[in-house]
């Protein structure tokens, strides 16, 4: 393994897993200027020496490297069809910034997967740079991953994420999908207020970081492939924070497939994340085999 890429790259934990290892590291990010974490999951493909897919998960609030690597019951599907699971964290942390141990509200403090312009943040809280410029790049190099074949999903703030990134970047991402993301995040609480503390309040600069205003301004579909996302019925979240209907509307305006499943019963959870963890994954293979 080359680890010249990451500056100072330690392995926490391993953990045998399905045939495969999942890990957990910690680096100095150049980009974040403080130390951070993720979670690796190699598939036995990958340790057999194989250049697998790498697929990234983007988490959402109160969540960290650990949650979706214990809770999303990924690793078995993703030993299976040969797929490398990346988990970063979701946010700086320990820089010291006024309110910054009381994010977890939505307010500014969590990463949204963006890059902040804005004091006291704009600083540290460059997530959308560190993922795009530093940590996928270096993780496909180092781990000796198939850096042409990515796909990117994640749930909630980290739904947003996912959706964003993929349509920020064209070209980048092979697939993409969501679980219950925040889909229109200049029209809901929880967006507005963090974009108003990472970005300012000229809200002409918010519409770059909303997932259904960007799909909006598109010509033709960026995936034609589709893009799957499932929305739990019964989420307490979805009525004021969500609003797929209008990511929906959007896809629809550009051509973008779009396959959104509503379920009865399923909250906002990681038992609905699970339920439905192995569609997903099966969804980013086909399109990155």
């Amino acid at each position: 393994m080359n680890t010249m890429a990451f500056d100072r790259l330690e392995l926490i934990s391993e953990h045998a897993c399905f045939g495969g290892v999942q890990r957990f590291y910690k680096h100095a990010s150049r980009e974040i200027g403080l130390p951070m974490r993720f979670g690796l999951f190699l598939p036995p493909q990958a340790l057999a020496g194989a250049q697998v897919p790498l697929l990234t998960f983007l988490a959402g609030l109160t969540c960290t490297e650990e949650t979706f690597a214990i809770k999303g019951g990924a690793q078995r599907v993703a030993a299976e069809l040969g797929l490398a699971l990346l988990m970063p964290d979701t946010s700086p942390r320990g820089a010291g910034v006024d309110s910054e141990d009381h994010h977890w509200d939505f307010g500014v403090g969590a990463g949204f997967y963006l890059d902040a312009t804005h004091a006291p943040w704009a600083g540290h809280w460059r997530m959308e740079s560190y993922l795009l410029q530093e940590l996928l790049p270096q993780a496909a190099e180092v781990f000796g991953l198939d850096g042409e074949s990515q796909g990117l999903f994640g749930h909630s703030m980290g739904g947003h994420g996912a959706l964003t990134l993929a349509l920020r970047h064209p070209g980048r991402f092979r697939s993409v999908s969501a679980f219950a993301p925040i889909c229109a995040p200049t029209h809901c609480p929880w967006g507005r207020k963090a974009f108003m503390g990472y970005l300012g309040q000229d809200e002409s600069s918010w519409a770059a970081h909303d997932a259904s205003a960007l799909m909006a301004q598109l010509a033709s579909a960026p995936y034609p492939a589709g893009i799957l996302v499932d929305q739990g019925l019964a989420d307490k979240f979805l009525e004021e924070q969500l609003h797929p209907e209008d990511f929906e509307a959007a896809c629809t305006q550009a051509g973008q497939p779009l396959i959104l499943r509503r379920h009865a019963g399923y909250d906002h959870g990681y038992y609905f994340i699970a339920t439905f963890m192995e569609d997903h994954l099966r969804h980013h293979a086909a399109a990155l085999a």
